[in-house]
């Protein structure tokens, strides 16, 4: 990342020239198409469908947000979001039947073009003065927060310098003008991309009551850009953790997902715990690592995330399930004993531990049903992957959740159980074979009830620390 920074700092710092002054206000600078190298082929087809269309139909269009900033910096982006001055009912009467209206808090259109779906927001206004276009009276229907300063709703629309300052970090605020292909900044981030650094839009404190994500926002740029988050930015992170408790658990689900799914996972989670915010999104995990003499859970998790970010820094995709089976194994284990002490066959306490861990941890975040029965169907392979010999592998093999299953004892070798190594290898060992030599390599005596060797502790199935 460092190499991105330089190649940014080294470009702009070869103009001699200033940014010439921004035509909509002082208070900005327009960076010409031949010092910001963004190309319209790099821009997403449908993105321009929908910049070009409002163009025609009279009104502003810019590309902004992420796009642009990672354009600028030789990302390539994933998603690409557009600011106007149409309001949503205008947007939807330029697409029509492509364009669907969504959010009760912030109204936004989504564009259709097949399974690709460009979402459009109108500039926010700040709700005073003139320039807002709602009156006082209609105000408190379009915009409201809660006691602790949360917006709940926010449906004031405004003008590209007030949407300016309703956005969260400078360099996710800078604006692409499809009419001359020039970039608008307005809060000096460039200055801010070429020195790698993350800064929040006004008062700190304030803009994380109004939304207390863009703390874990702020470290998921972070961690994904390998930007240092500005001081004053930063301060406040280490006290308004107990802010998330108010946030929905259906967006905190959401959230967790980027965070832990943008390729950097190992560095979220190191700075996630550096600014005490895990506890907030895995509680039960948290008061393991917290407790962990030896440092295994740690060393699960970080495996489990190394595995992750290669996938991802390969083109491959992930799967939620996999990610929340691995956070939660070990405090599902520890229910687990629990039960197996109260006298419950294996079965039954490895069903009764992963409903008390699934439960606890929908108070933090939400777990769509599809996604916990996958996690169940991934913990319960642990214990029968093991178990291989004869017919018992091909129907092994062939269960849905075999691969995330397989792939989870990889992580636990790599973390040190490795007496699962041999597990592992014949796993391994076994789907590099064709259909026919499968059938004898399962049958084979030598290979035949390959047993695990009890851990310590009272689960059989699970190392525990010494007490």
């Amino acid at each position: 990342m460092q190499k991105i920074i330089q190649k940014v700092t080294s470009f702009f710092s070869s103009k001699s020239e200033e940014s010439s002054p921004c035509s909509h206000s002082e208070d900005c600078h327009i960076i010409p198409r031949s010092e910001h190298g963004i190309s319209r082929s790099q821009i997403d087809k449908g993105a321009l469908d929908v910049l070009y269309g409002l163009k025609r139909a009279g009104y502003e269009a810019y590309l902004v947000g992420g796009a642009v900033r990672d354009l600028m910096l030789g990302i390539e982006p994933k998603d690409f979001d557009i600011a106007t001055n149409a309001e949503p009912e205008q947007i939807k009467r330029v697409f029509k039947s492509r364009c669907r209206l969504i959010g009760r808090r912030f109204r936004l259109a989504h564009v259709h073009f097949g399974r690709n779906i460009i979402e459009v927001a109108t500039f926010r206004g700040d709700g005073e003065g003139a320039s807002s276009k709602v009156s006082r009276k209609e105000l408190n229907h379009t915009r409201a927060m809660d006691g602790a300063g949360k917006l709940v709703r926010d449906n004031v629309y405004g003008t590209i310098e007030e949407d300016v300052w309703r956005r969260d970090f400078t360099v996710n605020c800078l604006y692409y003008d499809i009419k001359n292909y020039t970039v608008v900044d307005y809060t000096d981030a460039m200055a801010d991309l070429k020195s790698g650094q993350l800064r929040l839009i006004g008062d700190p404190e304030t803009r994380y009551r109004e939304d207390p994500v863009r703390m874990i926002r702020a470290i998921r740029f972070a961690a994904k850009l390998g930007f240092e988050i500005e001081e004053s930015t930063k301060a406040p992170i280490y006290e308004m953790g107990a802010l998330f408790k108010d946030v929905s658990h259906a967006r905190m689900f959401e959230e967790v997902l980027k965070l832990f799914h943008g390729g950097a996972g190992v560095e979220v989670l190191s700075q996630l715990r550096q600014f005490g915010l895990f506890q907030y999104i895995f509680p039960q995990t948290n008061e393991l690592l917290e407790d962990d003499e030896d440092e295994f859970v740690e060393k699960l998790i970080i495996e489990a995330l190394k595995s992750t970010d290669a996938r991802i820094q390969s083109g491959k995709g992930v799967n939620p399930s996999f990610l929340f089976a691995a956070m939660l194994w070990e405090p599902m284990l520890d229910r687990m004993d629990d039960h197996l002490e109260e006298g419950a066959t294996h079965q039954d306490a490895l069903y009764a531990a992963a409903n008390d861990v699934i439960g606890a941890q929908i108070s933090a975040t939400a777990i769509p049903k599809r996604f916990t029965a996958q996690m169940r169907e991934i913990w319960s392979l642990q214990f029968r992957l093991p178990r291989h010999s004869g017919a018992r592998a091909q129907k092994l093999r062939e269960h849905v959740r075999f691969r995330a299953a397989y792939d989870f004892i990889g992580v636990r070798v790599s973390a040190g159980e490795q007496e699962l190594a041999k597990v592992f290898d014949w796993w391994t060992e076994y789907q590099e074979q064709n259909p026919v030599d499968q059938v004898a390599f399962a049958n084979d005596l030598h290979n035949r009830n390959t047993k695990r060797k009890p851990r310590r502790g009272r689960n059989p199935y699970r190392q525990r620390k010494d007490a």
